[in-house]
């Protein structure tokens, strides 16, 4: 896993313009991991996905986050701003590979959930959704001494497989503990690596196609050229096109 150039920032930036979230953070991972195969990373558990994830900000943009949320009590607005390391899990990158769970007589071997198991499960219900994602993670089952099938498995056994197993793959769950300046209540609030990198990759773009407009049209520059400079010198010659 390598950081993103300018350059290729621009062209994740178009590729995944149209693109749901699960899409945008396989098209971040594959710039950034010219090393694995699109199947591969799509296999990868969202803990390990979100992993990456993290890490490639952090040489994107930086260590520390500011976020907006608002107090779930007297609804201010807050200003969030933390280390990304607040974010890590003791796993890092290590995901669980195989998740047992013995539940009301019932013994299950599941897997963490990936990216591939997210993708058909846009507009399923709740209980749907959860039958679904039960029966992609799921490695064997068993009642006794016979094995069964996922869809012999009761509903409410299946619902605490899966939240084991989303437990298991802890840095898939990411949470920033935060409090209200007003009113003095302590929450958590859920954090998406994705959709946050992501809407920082759009800003960033939006800004750089500004500034290669400008230098592009003072100097006769091309997109690659203005790309190569580093952020002083270009601030640099801005001020001085715009003088």
């Amino acid at each position: 896993m390598q950081p993103l150039s300018a350059s290729q920032m621009l062209a994740v930036w178009e590729r995944g313009l149209e693109q749901i979230p699960l899409e945008r953070a396989l098209i971040m991972l594959e710039a950034a991991c010219p090393e694995c195969d699109r199947a591969s990373l799509s296999a990868s558990s969202i803990g390990e996905r979100d992993a990456r994830l993290l890490r490639l900000r952090e040489w994107a943009f930086g260590s520390e986050i500011t976020a907006c949320a608002a107090c779930p009590q007297c609804h201010q607005a807050l200003e969030l701003t933390f280390q990304l390391d607040a974010l890590r899990q003791g796993g890092g990158d290590q995901q669980p590979v195989e998740i047992p769970c013995f539940i009301g007589g019932y013994e299950l071997l599941l897997r963490p959930l990936n990216s591939l198991d997210l993708m058909p499960c846009a507009g399923l219900d709740v209980a749907a959704l959860h039958r679904q994602l039960f029966g992609c993670c799921l490695l064997s089952a068993r009642l006794g001494d016979a094995a069964i099938s996922h869809d012999q498995v009761p509903e409410e056994v299946a619902a605490l497989a899966l939240e084991s197993t989303a437990s298991a793959d802890s840095q898939a769950n990411l949470y920033i503990e935060a409090s209200c300046a007003k009113c003095a209540h302590s929450f958590r609030e859920t954090f998406d690596i994705v959709s946050f990198f992501w809407s920082e990759i759009d800003a960033w773009v939006r800004r750089i196609l500004r500034e290669v407009h400008v230098l592009a049209s003072a100097y006769g520059w091309t997109e690659s050229d203005i790309l190569r400079l580093s952020p002083l010198r270009r601030q640099l010659y801005l001020e001085m096109a715009s003088a």
